[in-house]
């Protein structure tokens, strides 16, 4: 049975999945400075259009002309974004109420309400800094860790709990897993900061060879000066190529983990989850090399973005399961010593109150 909360939280999640491809959509169509202050958009609350509104935002921001469309795209983000902050601060606030009831999840939501702090905060930095490679990078990978939280704060309010009991190394191949793809996340941000999607125009080779020239130390300058415009990038072409580079060494090492995670998922019976796993891996592989084939189409690099949130998705959902599955309800003392004998019930031993799911 769900508990109070699970359907604000699942919507919350759903809200997370549309930020998450706004901001995507933004960074895309080079939005990210259309509106060159923040929370506002040249001093209004949405993008001038009044000959009056577009005077003050000459007068005010004479190197930042209106484009209306780049404006709208940046606050429809920001709009988005407000609505999760308010429908968290909600959660958190409901926690905080509810703090004695033993069912409650309260750290999470808590934690949450301080992820979407530091959100609203590397939010502002992206304009003020004018997307700055490291804060751009770190305002996506917040993104998708609201996004992750809020799914798992949905799956312990779901009030359902694994019916199996797995082995010791499918935790093992599930952590590798889940830091993989965030890895590979973060590198993806990266890539998309430093305006590298399109270093490398073909596949498998890059520049028609295996080994093209690379510059790995200026690729991975992780202190880039602040005050320049990154719109468009700053960086050469070696540079780019070696950030490109890096995303496809990082996209086989998590193939070779996941595959292997799906395998041992099959193997202990879990084999919808290990389905789901090898789904999204195959889609998410399969846009990867779309974008390059075919220089990087709005659609497709959206759609990458959201393959990427649904593979890190999957490995939460895959941690939830291997971790919980572990939790089982301690027989007491007492019943050690009965003297009739014990009958044995086929059915899971979940805890009390909660539903058994088996994938």
């Amino acid at each position: 049975m769900a508990k109070p909360g699970f359907r604000l939280a699942l919507f919350a999640t759903l809200l997370a999945l549309i930020v998450v491809l706004l901001g995507a959509y933004t960074r895309l169509t080079h939005a990210g400075l259309g509106c060159p202050d923040w929370p506002g958009c040249y001093g209004f609350i949405s993008v001038p259009k009044s000959e009056a509104q577009l005077a003050h935002a000459e007068l005010h921001y004479p190197d930042s002309p209106v484009v209306a469309h780049k404006g709208w795209n940046e606050m429809i983000h920001r709009y988005f974004a407000g609505t999760l902050g308010l429908l968290i601060s909600i959660l958190a606030g409901r926690a905080w109420v509810n703090r004695h009831h033993p069912s409650q999840p309260l750290k999470l939501p808590l934690f949450l309400l301080a992820v979407v702090f530091a959100q609203a905060a590397f939010g502002m930095w992206t304009v003020t800094l004018k997307l700055w490679p490291q804060v751009v990078t770190g305002h996506l990978l917040g993104g998708f860790a609201t996004l992750s939280l809020l799914f798992l704060l949905t799956l312990r309010l779901s009030g359902v709990l694994p019916a199996l009991t797995v082995p010791k190394r499918l935790q093992y191949w599930a952590t590798a897993g889940l830091l993989l793809v965030i890895g590979q996340i973060a590198l993806g941000g990266w890539v998309s900061s430093n305006y590298a999607a399109v270093a490398c125009i073909d596949f498998p080779t890059c520049h028609g060879q295996w080994l093209p020239p690379a510059d790995f130390a200026n690729g991975f300058h992780l202190t880039q000066h602040i005050g320049p415009n990154y719109l468009g990038g700053q960086l050469d072409s070696d540079a780019r190529t070696a950030i490109h580079l890096t995303h496809r060494i990082g996209a086989l090492l998590v193939t070779i983990v996941l595959l292997g995670l799906a395998w041992q998922l099959r193997a202990v019976g879990m084999t919808r989850l290990a389905g789901l796993v090898v789904i999204a891996l195959g889609a998410q592989i399969t846009l990867g090399i779309s974008n390059v084939l075919f220089h990087l189409p709005l659609p497709v690099a959206v759609a990458h973005n959201a393959g990427g949130a649904a593979l890190l998705l999957s490995m939460v959902l895959v941690n939830y399961h291997a971790r919980t599955s572990l939790v089982r309800v301690k027989q007491p003392m007492l019943a050690r010593w009965r003297l009739s004998p014990r009958k044995h019930s086929a059915a899971p031993i979940t805890i009390k109150g909660e539903t058994p799911w088996r994938f």
